[in-house]
């Protein structure tokens, strides 16, 4: 678990590093003064001047920070650097700086799905293959080998035919198990290429017990669950997939957002949503998880862990695009605002400057938003620690 961990964190500082690379690279681009880019938090361990910029790390590896001079008319800067400052810029600058973030984001989930798919595909559910053996509750009791692993089946076996009836889907074979009924069946299985055949001895079970349907008739119960297969893309195939991932993950965070909220009340409780709010620690432990679980393959456990940090990285996209000051997104609001005004006052003939909203109105708002988040920040991460939501 502790591999999984620090596999997690790592994942992690690199997109957000990434991320402010996205803000210090689109600046540049555009003629903006990028004065500090840091890695960390806290004390500085290192740092080095190139040029304009100072370089550093500093001893919180918890995120990042790039430093573009004027980021709004409040701060003070320099007055050699007004013509560069940041709010001095076309808009269009500004909208590229502010969302390259989250663009960098989602082009590092988009990257890391398209990559999982093409080199491990997905795990679908398989119509012929044992995936466990398991013993079967005839008294409210569950000991031993079940029938199907006492006659020598395997996980991992294909099921060919079940007593001479061809299988073609897994619906239909475990249809023909509970027809069958108490008693000995020819079950034929191909093993690694080889056919082999078996008579497990079924045994009689309530339907009810077995399948979880009304009913309380005799069924016949083998004590097999479905396997999966790998479904493989191509370069083309993987393309439709991938979009059909951040789609599904557009519209969880959009759930989440805005039918989860009431879920608050339960992160301490036992009905805790495992699709709800999660924080950084519990998002780790996650991926820890992901990596230690011993009943699946390596190729599981890696396949789990990327798709897990692509969606933390979608998710974290999404987020930081949310209209709230301090948060990219309430920039770029802000930006969508003036442009508008701004409008709205050349078709009533005006010709002058962009008016600029005041942020020092916007301090009180900012404030608040930073309160809430931080208080909602402590709030899932204590609920991580003493409640942590489990993959199984």
């Amino acid at each position: 678990m502790a591999l999984g961990i620090v596999a997690f964190a790592a994942a992690l500082l690199i997109s957000v590093c990434l991320h402010e690379a996205g803000h210090f690279i689109t600046a540049r681009h555009y003629g903006m003064k990028a004065s500090r880019f840091f890695v960390g938090f806290g004390p500085t361990l290192w740092s080095r001047v190139r040029g304009e910029t100072e370089y550093g790390v500093k001893l919180v590896p918890a995120g990042g920070f790039v430093k573009i001079e004027g980021m709004t008319p409040l701060e003070e800067i320099d007055p050699d650097d007004v013509p560069r400052a940041f709010y001095n810029k076309p808009a269009k600058a500004r909208l590229v700086v502010m969302s390259a973030g989250s663009i960098v984001h989602f082009i590092i989930a988009i990257i890391m799905i398209y990559g999982v798919l093409l080199a491990l595909g997905t795990p679908t559910d398989s119509q012929n293959k044992v995936g466990v053996t398991s013993c079967v509750s005839t008294s409210g009791s569950c000991t031993g080998p079940g029938p199907a692993a006492a006659a020598g089946l395997r996980v991992g076996d294909r099921v060919v035919s079940f007593d001479g009836t061809p299988i073609t889907t897994w619906k239909q074979f475990t249809q023909l198990v509970r027809d069958h009924g108490k008693g000995v069946a020819t079950v034929v299985v191909d093993r690694d290429g080889k056919r082999l055949t078996l008579t497990p001895d079924l045994v009689q079970v309530l339907r009810n017990r077995e399948t979880g349907l009304a009913g309380n008739d005799p069924v016949g119960a083998l004590g097999v669950r479905q396997g999966t297969d790998t479904k493989h893309y191509g370069p083309i195939s993987a393309i439709p997939s991938t979009g059909n991932f951040m789609w599904t993950g557009v519209k969880g965070m959009y759930e989440t957002l805005t039918h989860r909220l009431s879920s608050l009340g339960d992160l301490f409780s036992s009905k805790r949503d495992a699709n709800g709010f999660v924080s950084v620690v519990g998002a780790a432990r996650l991926g820890g998880d992901v990596v230690a679980a011993s009943d699946t393959s390596w190729t599981d456990r890696i396949r789990g862990f990327l798709v897990l940090v692509a969606g933390i990285n979608l998710a974290v996209g999404i987020f930081n695009l949310l209209p709230l000051l301090p948060l990219d997104g309430g920039h770029i609001a802000v930006l969508g605002f003036e442009q508008a005004r701004h409008g709205l006052r050349r078709l009533r003939g005006y010709r002058g400057p962009v008016k600029r909203v005041d942020f020092a109105k916007l301090l009180p708002a900012t404030y608040a938003t930073v309160f809430l988040l931080l208080g909602f920040s402590l709030l899932v991460l204590s609920a991580d620690i003493v409640n942590p939501i489990r993959l199984q």
